[in-house]
């Protein structure tokens, strides 16, 4: 049986500043809150993931660029789990929390598409999961040599033809998602 579970990755506001700027936030953000609101009403759970920086002496715990985006919507009911590198599972505890839940599909949202969600994908796939990127559900910035709509056009090809391990990966945007569920 399919255990299904939304992802949502460093939607913080020291990742949303006048110096990183990111693509269609609003947008990005409202497909997140419709998502998190079919997944409750689902009973599926929502996992809000947040990079802890002590180490590099930014996004603190507990402090303004650490804290979520003020659109979001988050209920007491959510999971919040710190995360430490790129990749949501290293040295957190989302594998735990998942085995614990039984989560065996992940739909993966969030910042930033070439850094930690591209490393939360691969990491995910070598872990056998099944995952869904939401394609419309996912921003970064404007890098030197792509825009941020090159980049998540980039990415969203990369995973639509990545090769699965005994998981499965897809790419599907937000409406086609949203009325599955």
């Amino acid at each position: 049986m399919t255990k299904k579970a939304l992802l949502i990755i460093d939607m913080q506001k020291g990742s949303f500043t006048p110096k990183t700027p990111r693509y269609d936030t609003n947008g990005v953000v409202k497909k997140i809150n419709d998502l998190t609101d079919t997944f409750r009403a689902k009973g599926y759970p929502v996992i809000f993931i947040q990079h802890d920086g002590s180490g590099g002496n930014e996004f603190i715990p507990n402090t303004e660029s650490w804290a979520l985006l003020d659109d979001l919507t988050t209920q007491k009911t959510d999971i919040f789990i710190d995360k430490y590198a790129n990749d949501v599972f290293y040295n957190s505890k989302l594998k735990i929390t998942l085995d614990k839940l039984n989560i065996n599909q992940l739909y993966i949202t969030g910042c930033a598409t070439d850094f930690c969600i591209e490393a939360t994908v691969q990491s995910a796939l070598s872990k056998d999961y099944n995952i869904t990127v939401v394609k419309d559900g996912h921003t970064t910035g404007d890098r030197p040599h792509l825009s941020a709509k090159q980049v998540i056009t980039h990415y969203n090809w990369v995973w639509q033809n990545m090769i699965p391990t005994k998981g499965t990966i897809k790419v599907e945007d937000f409406y086609t998602i949203n009325a599955s569920l």
